[in-house]
């Protein structure tokens, strides 16, 4: 396994690579590495990109071109259209031959999306999607796999992602289509892939937050999930706000806190004063607080 930013414990597969800890930290894991001979196909695609409870995941499929005839008749399709356990079934299938077939995600974590939507000037979620896929491509070209062509299921003005990801890799042959899990049985892996890993990133998950103690289901983390709507409701704590499961950024949650959750006044402690009084400083005083200037007191910089 490879990660990114940390290393969790993985359970064996064909469970979904999920840390057994508290999902702190953003982490990316790649399967064995095939071992035919290119050149190689790939497919990407995400799950959870709208729920408000979760990671996002995205997930990379990839074979060799000349597997291609093999691959469709395996069954891959968009995952949203398959049964939970028939997904389960696909993630055997997609891992039972490593001489062929090869498939990672990256698992972006609910601080991770809400930091980034929340950062000045914001990374909104298309920009880490972005990131995401360059990410997995990346890291596949590094350990060898020599692509040709690259199936990307994507939303909204797919041409300039197309240009943009034909710039970042020449040489290799980018569609960039909606509905493309649908359309291409590479892209289908890798939603299965990721449709996998991040249910069962939500069934399994693990509070960091040891004392809550709320109990109730998840459910998909899709705001419209009325099990999902129970757990908003039964896990806001007016004070502290919600766990980390949830996406602080996400209008439902800032919308619940707004309602529920406890007023916050913020009190003048004389900062405003001291700040008023830096900015309004000259020459080598600019940046001095007024004691200093008063004192006399000087950086050797300053000197």
């Amino acid at each position: 396994m490879d990660s990114k930013q940390s290393s969790p414990e993985i359970l064996p597969v064909p469970s979904a690579p999920v840390p057994s800890t508290p999902l702190t930290e953003s982490y990316t894991y790649h399967s064995p590495l095939p071992t035919a001979e290119g050149p190689y196909i790939l497919g990407v695609d995400e799950a959870g990109r709208g729920p408000v409870l979760g990671p996002l995941v995205y997930g990379i499929a990839y074979c060799p071109a000349a597997y291609r005839d093999d691959l469709e008749q395996l069954g891959f399709a968009d995952s949203k259209t398959l049964t939970p356990e028939l997904r389960s079934s696909l993630l055997e299938t997609l891992s039972s031959d490593p001489a062929n077939l090869g498939w990672s995600v990256r698992v972006i974590s609910p601080q991770a999306i809400s930091s980034g939507m929340l950062h000045r000037p914001a990374i909104n979620l298309n920009q880490q999607s972005q990131n995401a896929t360059v990410l997995l491509i990346k890291d596949i070209l590094d350990k060898g796999i020599i692509l040709s062509e690259v199936y990307v299921d994507a939303l909204g003005t797919t041409s300039t992602y197309k240009d943009y990801l034909s710039s970042t890799f020449p040489g290799i042959e980018f569609t960039v289509e909606s509905k493309a899990d649908f359309k291409y049985k590479i892209v289908g892996a890798a939603s299965v892939a990721a449709k996998v890993t991040r249910d069962v990133c939500l069934e399994e998950w693990t509070f960091e937050e040891t004392e809550y103690t709320s109990g109730a289901p998840l459910g998909s983390g899709y705001p419209s999930d009325p099990k999902t709507q129970a757990w908003l409701k039964t896990s806001l704590d007016p004070t502290f706000g919600f766990p980390k499961v949830a996406r602080f950024s996400w209008t439902t949650v800032k919308l619940l806190l707004e309602k529920e959750g406890h007023a916050v006044k913020w009190i003048d402690d004389g900062q405003a004063s001291l700040i008023k009084a830096f900015e309004s400083a000259q020459g080598l005083d600019k940046g001095r607080c007024g004691l200093a200037r008063e004192l006399g007191i000087r950086s050797i910089a300053a000197l």
